[in-house]
């Protein structure tokens, strides 16, 4: 009898084109990277106008951006554990593509239900993008260049957060809603060409050679995911009943999920992993980090307009100022990172978000918006150096057969951090400034519950720092390969 050969990517067949095929495959993964990004920022700012358009009130109408952010954070986990199991390439290219049609639909769509199924197919696409792009780095470029590539993800990743609020203000105000989505469909075309043709194959091994998928498992941590988002971005950070309920079917669920994994031939996440100290203080970290970086989209806003008076245009100038710091600076840290080594730029990375947090909970009123800026690029900086080291720090570490699943809960950490940091921060935020509506609130309470909100962030980056700097195992920790040659 013949076997049947199965695509895994157990083993990814290294390109023969050497640099330039390497060079061709980053910019596929940038490029994936960078779709997703523009789908998680772009479309807050057609919440109005989706408002309007379709009869809605601003709760029903959050929900294009709501089923997204779920859609991203739930099979984050389990999609890269399927690409360890049935192929990187193949499944990414499939992320690509349904991420892709799924902006057609979202285009296309009639009634505000159908735009939000359509965000949901669109936000799962780019759950496996954002996975497997992190996982693909240690196959698609040389050990001396992960680093670099990292770094260059990074700054794809905070070009799409900084360019969707205002390519999506420009496509509105010339074309309509529906043009924001309808962009999607070229970078898709040329994201998913490169793929197809430069990224590594996956190597073909037999059937039986390949190991199960959790089922299970998946559908538990699925459901103990969602139930933690749902706990922590419904209420409008009130914590009522349901959130309560909520919490406590998420604590259910994982607690099932870790006694199913643990009898699983075929986990989702080997919790033996789980035990590997260094693994454990680069999520942990990650998730801190991600809660501060939400904490300037959550608070910038209303300082800028309520407390130093700048109008929509000014904001829209100063709240650009964080991104484009991350953008410039992604690239420089991955080369820095493959000189010098994780460790050491992760503690410096956590070091800058913490002068950077320091100085905004510091800021008098009087500093005005110079002060503010200056801050918040230190800030956005340092975390991009972060962001660098500590996911080169991972993935360098991580065996092929793994690779998958762990970026996928490199990623959900990240998400999680957002979503924690959208909810609990932004809860600190409205009572510092004792208010119940934020836009209502005076001048003066504003630039208070900014520094409030800002000095528990500095305490979350003291955290971070302290984990990094009592993680002496952390990988990385030596300098990389291309500076000892």
């Amino acid at each position: 009898m013949s076997k049947i050969e199965l695509t895994t990517s157990d083993a990814v067949v290294p390109s023969s084109a050497g640099q330039p095929a390497a060079s061709l495959s980053l910019t596929a993964l940038s490029l994936a990277m960078l779709l997703s990004s523009l789908g998680t920022s772009g479309a807050n700012v057609l919440l109005p106008t989706l408002s309007r358009v379709f009869s809605a009130s601003f709760a029903q109408v959050q929900w294009v951006v709501l089923a997204y952010l779920l859609a991203v954070t739930v099979p984050i986990v389990s999609v890269g554990r399927l690409g360890d199991l049935t192929g990187r390439r193949r499944l990414l290219l499939s992320g690509v593509f349904l991420f892709t049609s799924a902006s057609v639909l979202c285009g296309a769509a009639g009634t505000l239900g159908m735009l939000t199924a359509a965000r949901l197919l669109q936000g799962l696409g780019a759950a496996v993008m954002m996975a497997l792009t992190v996982a693909f780095v240690a196959d698609a470029v040389p050990q001396a260049r992960v680093g670099t590539a990292m770094g260059l993800l990074g700054t794809m990743s905070a070009v799409g957060t900084a360019l969707g609020p205002s390519l999506g203000g420009v496509l509105l105000a010339s074309f309509g809603w529906r043009a924001l989505f309808f962009a999607n469909l070229p970078l898709g075309g040329l994201t998913l060409f490169l793929a197809q043709r430069h990224l590594p194959a996956d190597r073909r091994v037999a059937a039986g050679q390949r190991p199960g998928f959790d089922v299970l498992g998946t559908f538990l941590l699925g459901l103990a995911l969602a139930a933690y988002a749902l706990a922590m971005t419904t209420s409008r950070g009130h914590f009522a009943a349901l959130n309560v309920a909520l919490l406590l079917g998420a604590v259910l669920a994982f607690g099932l999920f870790v006694r199913v994994e643990q009898k699983s031939a075929s986990p989702i996440v080997r919790l033996s992993t789980l035990r590997n100290p260094v693994l454990v203080a680069g999520l942990a970290m990650s998730a801190l980090v991600s809660t501060v970086m939400m904490t300037t989209l959550v608070v910038g806003p209303f300082y800028l307009s309520r407390s130093l008076g700048l109008d929509v245009r000014c904001v829209g100038f100063a709240l650009s100022a964080g991104p484009l710091a991350s953008a410039l600076t992604g690239v420089p840290a991955g080369l820095v990172v493959d000189w010098l080594g994780a460790r050491r730029v992760t503690a410096a990375g956590l070091l800058g978000m913490l002068v950077g947090s320091c100085l905004l909970a510091m800021t008098p009123k009087t500093a005005g918006v110079a002060l503010y800026i200056a801050a918040i690029v230190v800030l956005t900086a340092g975390y991009a150096l972060f962001q660098a080291a500590n996911n080169t720090a991972i993935m360098t570490k991580i065996g092929p057969e793994q690779r998958g699943a762990i970026a996928g809960m490199v990623g959900l950490s990240r998400n999680l951090g957002l979503i924690t940091g959208a909810s609990a921060m932004g809860a600190l935020f409205a009572f510092a400034s004792s208010a119940a509506q934020l836009p209502a609130a005076r001048p003066d309470d504003v630039a208070f519950g900014m520094r409030v909100t800002f000095a528990a962030a500095a305490v979350l980056s003291a955290g971070a720092l302290a984990i990094a700097l009592t993680s002496r195992s952390h990988p990385g920790a030596e300098p990389s390969a291309s500076r000892a040659a």
